[in-house]
């Protein structure tokens, strides 16, 4: 009897630990799964090739959902209830997260929240829903601030997607300008798929905007976007979306130029210093990276792959903590983690705060002044 429990003891110790992983690698909105997926790849090789987390390794199960927020419910149900996973990161967009993070949280499962807008994250309806990415509201805040303050501009066209972030982020920006005192001149949502922006930007220009804000993760869209505005001689400034900045989007402009007086929201952890380094964290991972995709120029925004290593790593650090892959331990640990270091970001989360990320990492970057994946400063 006691070898049998040896045995059965020793079996249990040496099954994986396993995280699931549900992304968009494919459709519209890939582009930051893309990168992320490499962070999330690179940590859980490096972890098991250091032996795993409690001398268990991680076994990956990655489901991509294309965008569709469908299939994001049902790899939710499968990684929960068929996979019995013991952690998941995702959905990568907010439209697919929405409709997923319910179903792991009456599961149980802990899950690793990457998606930014402000309703994923409840710690009463979603107690083991952690975010590691700011909140849409970050973003939003750090570039309307930008738009206000340091441009001064107050004619505000919003132009942002059909999807679930897109819709939620063109209210959240209304909002928050009409706060500020500010009523934009022109809205609209617009399909991340339509192929020219055209018409969009001609009533922009006709309603008086001084400034452009998108709000989409679509790089596609974005670059049609940038596009229209050059191709019709406009030099309205562009402020808005992180994936503006997308080395995607230079691939897709008529004109390099066309990039000119566009920025974002951006953070300091992918930022180069006025020496033009870039912080030791960030550097270090850049250097893992490069040759895992091909060593030359790194072409993807890369906060996304630093986000993505993170993931992995606050999942190890939460496992290693509790002792186990107990989902009520892992809860425990995270509530009372402070000032964990990653590179995307130094997390604190509480009981009562599951938004790990601080307001001290934002900043606005230029978008044309990429280099590998990240980014000067805006102009003051």
């Amino acid at each position: 009897m006691t070898t049998a429990l040896v045995f059965g003891g020793s079996a249990l110790a040496a099954d994986p630990i396993k995280i699931g992983w549900i992304s968009s690698l494919t459709g519209a909105l890939s582009s930051a799964a893309l990168a992320e997926n490499q962070g999330v790849q690179l940590a859980v090789d490096e972890i098991n090739k250091n032996g795993g987390i409690l001398g268990r390794q991680i076994e990956l199960l990655t489901r991509d959902t294309a965008g569709d927020p469908t299939k994001a419910v049902n790899f939710a149900q499968q990684l929960a209830f068929s996979d019995k996973v013991n952690v998941v990161i995702g959905p990568v967009n907010s439209g697919e997260g929405l409709a997923a993070i319910p179903i792991l949280a009456r599961a149980g499962v802990p899950n690793i929240v990457i998606g930014s807008i402000d309703e994923l994250i409840d710690p009463q309806k979603y107690p083991r829903a952690f975010r590691v990415i700011n909140t849409n509201r970050q973003w939003i805040s750090t570039a309307n601030d930008y738009a206000l303050k340091n441009l001064k501009k107050s004619k505000i066209a919003i132009i942002a997607d059909t999807s679930g972030y897109g819709t939620a982020s063109a209210k959240t920006a209304t909002e928050l300008l009409e706060k500020a005192g500010i009523k934009p001149v022109y809205s609209v949502l617009v399909d991340p798929n339509k192929t020219d922006l055209t018409d969009e930007m001609n009533k922009a220009r006709a309603a008086g905007a001084d400034i452009v804000m998108p709000w989409s993760a679509a790089t596609g869209l974005l670059g049609r976007l940038l596009n229209a505005r050059g191709d019709m001689g406009w030099h309205v400034p562009v402020v808005g979306h992180p994936a503006l900045m997308a080395a995607q989007i230079r691939k897709l402009l008529n004109k390099p130029e066309y990039w000119e007086n566009t920025f974002a929201a951006g953070y300091h952890s992918t930022t180069y210093g006025s020496d033009g380094k870039l912080p030791e964290r960030t550097q270090q991972l850049v250097d893992k990276v490069r040759p895992k995709l091909g060593g030359g120029e790194i072409d993807v925004l890369f906060w996304w792959v630093a986000m993505g290593y993170d993931t992995v790593k606050v999942i190890e650090h939460a496992i290693k903590t509790s002792g186990s892959t107990d989902p009520a331990g892992i809860q425990k640990v995270l509530e009372s983690t402070k000032d964990f270091k990653g590179v995307f970001a130094t997390y604190s989360w509480s009981p009562t705060e599951h938004n790990g990320f601080p307001d001290s990492n934002m900043t606005v970057n230029s978008a044309n002044t990429f280099k590998d994946g990240s980014f000067k400063s805006a102009p003051k």
